[in-house]
């Protein structure tokens, strides 16, 4: 960037990327599947589900295209997930001081998450992370914005900030598609639950290894 050069304007993911909620997440999953009476994976296989839509993974898990029976799963997950499961949850490490780094560099930072907002702003309030942030954006309990280039989109419009000035900085192909598909240049972080292939064939714009490693990327994006 250059001092002429608007300061970008960051989206961050939650899950996966300022966060990892894999305790809570997976305990909350579980706790709904066995009073549904469903076989649920180990905690490794529900992992791979940290970062999309909880209705999509809950659709597959449930192996259903019953709409009732997936809101009862939500229901259910909500009940555990609400209570205790959210702040079963660490941030990860190196967060912290390269969020306070990069309130140097760039001009406004949000959270974009496929988590409902109701849920993200308490974990960023808990977790001490919410003066890092202008507002926290997610999708609402109804399902409005689970897809995350509407949410995307959505935030982009209702704070002004032009596609062209925004990084999405997520871990997961989602995180990716959603910066794409509103013009966004997009940052794949390794240390959340994506692998690297997964983030280049989303076509992430670069990866990086490290939250350490987040202001120089963004600094190349941003080159001239």
């Amino acid at each position: 960037m250059t001092p002429a050069s608007p300061s970008p304007v960051l989206l961050f993911d939650l899950d996966g990327t300022l966060t990892d909620p894999r305790p809570g997440l997976c305990a909350s999953i579980r706790y709904a599947l066995d009073r549904l009476a469903c076989p649920c994976p180990d905690d490794d296989g529900l992992a791979a589900y940290i970062g999309p839509p909880l209705r999509g993974t809950f659709a597959k898990l449930l192996q259903t295209s019953d709409a009732a029976r997936v809101e009862d799963a939500m229901r259910l997950y909500r009940e555990r997930y609400g209570a205790t499961g959210l702040f079963e949850n660490d941030v990860y490490a190196g967060i912290p001081a390269v969020l306070e780094a990069l309130a140097a560099v760039t001009s406004r930072r949000f959270v974009a998450t496929a988590k409902p907002t109701v849920f993200a702003r308490r974990i960023v309030a808990h977790f001490g992370l919410a003066r890092h942030f202008a507002n926290v954006y997610g999708p609402e309990l109804d399902g409005q914005f689970d897809d995350k280039r509407e949410l995307v989109a959505h935030l982009l419009k209702n704070e002004r900030v032009a596609g062209e000035r925004a990084v999405m900085i997520g871990d997961r192909d989602n995180d990716v598609a959603a910066g794409r598909a509103n013009g966004v240049r997009t940052i794949g972080v390794l240390w959340g639950y994506g692998s690297a292939a997964e983030l280049r064939a989303a076509g992430a714009d670069t990866l990086c290894a490290a939250p350490a490693d987040l202001p120089s990327c963004v600094s190349r994006l941003f080159a001239v």
